[in-house]
């Protein structure tokens, strides 16, 4: 199973800074320089285009021995048996459900309430994430979450957790502070010069 993999740099693509030319490119050198975890977050393409990236990806991630994540796009993800799943609050409301049907690593965004992911841990998930912890320039309306949530959580849950939003190689000291299982990285890992040197960096934090 993939849980194993639930530790370390967490990368996220992002339609902008990752587009469909240079996607597997780009994710192919933050997995050389030690992205555990790549979660495919496509708001715009098609169907059709989702289904053929997350098997292209979930094929290099797994050449990597890393873990592959589709986000939001539930029944996609049972369709294809892909090995990860992320959901947002669209979907908290039929996590049991969606438990029942998808067998690979479950996900989930609880941004700052501790109430809620001891709620999905209940419900069977793999794993949750809280954030934004600083200001996101890919999620600029998130509200920001106190770091203190990361050591409730830690003392709370059962399960891994994930820092997300604003994370950069400034701030990444603070939050580490507080043990995350995780951390989720985006403008940081796809903005840097060399991909691959940035992800090392963030995969040392774990050595």
């Amino acid at each position: 199973m993939f849980k194993d993999k639930l530790q370390g740099l967490y990368v996220i693509t992002d339609d902008v800074l990752t587009p469909p030319k240079t996607l597997m490119t780009q994710v192919e050198e933050a997995l050389k320089g030690g992205a555990k975890i790549v979660q495919l977050r496509d708001k715009t393409s098609s169907h059709e285009d989702i289904k053929k990236t997350a098997l292209a990806l979930q094929k290099l991630c797994n050449s990597y021995n890393a873990l592959f994540i589709l986000n939001d796009a539930v029944e996609l993800a049972i369709e294809l048996g892909l090995s990860g799943l992320h959901i947002g609050k669209s979907d908290h409301h039929r996590v049991s459900e969606i438990r029942k049907k998808f067998k690979g690593v479950l996900g989930v965004s609880c941004y700052g309430d501790i109430e809620l992911a001891i709620e999905m841990q209940g419900e069977g998930v793999d794993y949750v994430a809280f954030g934004s912890f600083f200001s996101s320039p890919t999620k600029p309306g998130s509200n920001i979450v106190p770091l203190g949530v990361l050591r409730i959580a830690k003392n709370s849950l059962d399960i891994p957790i994930c820092a997300i939003g604003g994370l950069d190689s400034e701030n990444i000291s603070d939050v580490m502070l507080y043990e995350p299982d995780m951390v989720a990285c985006i403008s940081d890992i796809w903005k840097s010069e060399n991909i691959e040197e940035k992800s090392a960096f963030y995969k040392n934090l774990y050595l």
